[in-house]
């Protein structure tokens, strides 16, 4: 997808990734991360939002052989906007590719070769922003939905990193371990609600 490389330069740069060029009525970009440590990004977008037939997509990138390269991506049909005020913390979609080092090493790629993955989440209105293992991410521009990126070894690619949320006075309001489905405030109001 050649658009793309501009959405990582332009990540890279501090500006928003939706090209200006590109009506937001065809594609949205929601969201886009990059980790240069790492040498990996995503990028969310929905394409014909607010359509009947409008598709949600995450397209990894991978900083290979001196360029960002397309690592291909998931695709899948929008949910119901209205789904999308949470409380504090959701995890709604993920998804990972092999890195492109499996051509490195073809007789074993599959199981040498090095997982990227990606997490969208959507954020409440009360989060600062999240922690991500040990990346920031604000939420105080307004940016409710969020997707986040990483590399690691292909046999941890069923779990994350730990996720943290942090309020505007900087309190942690609630965090999702690495295989959890709940975040632990929704977990202890479940409890709550269990022992009355």
């Amino acid at each position: 997808m050649r658009l793309l490389p501009g959405v990582v330069r332009r990540v890279l740069g501090g500006g928003t990734p939706q090209p200006w060029w590109l009506p937001r009525r065809l594609l949205a970009v929601v969201s886009a991360d990059v980790d240069l440590g790492a040498g990996v990004g995503a990028v969310w977008m929905v394409w014909l939002p607010g359509a009947v037939g409008a598709r949600e997509h995450i397209e990894f990138l991978e900083w290979y052989d001196g360029q960002w390269r397309s690592l291909g991506g998931a695709s899948s049909s929008v949910g119901d906007p209205a789904d999308a005020d949470v409380d504090v913390i959701e995890v709604r979609g993920g998804s990972g590719s092999l890195s492109f080092s499996r051509r490195l090493d073809p007789p074993r790629s599959i199981e040498t070769a090095l997982w990227i993955a990606a997490v969208q989440m959507y954020l409440g209105r009360e989060v600062d922003h999240v922690l991500v293992g040990d990346r920031r991410f604000d939420a105080s521009s307004g940016q409710r939905r969020v997707v986040a990126v990483w590399k690691g070894p292909q046999i941890r690619r069923g779990s994350r990193p730990v996720i943290v949320a942090f309020g505007r006075d900087g309190s942690e309001l609630s965090r999702l371990g690495p295989l959890d489905s709940l975040d632990s405030r929704t977990w202890a109001r479940v409890w709550g609600e269990l022992g009355e």
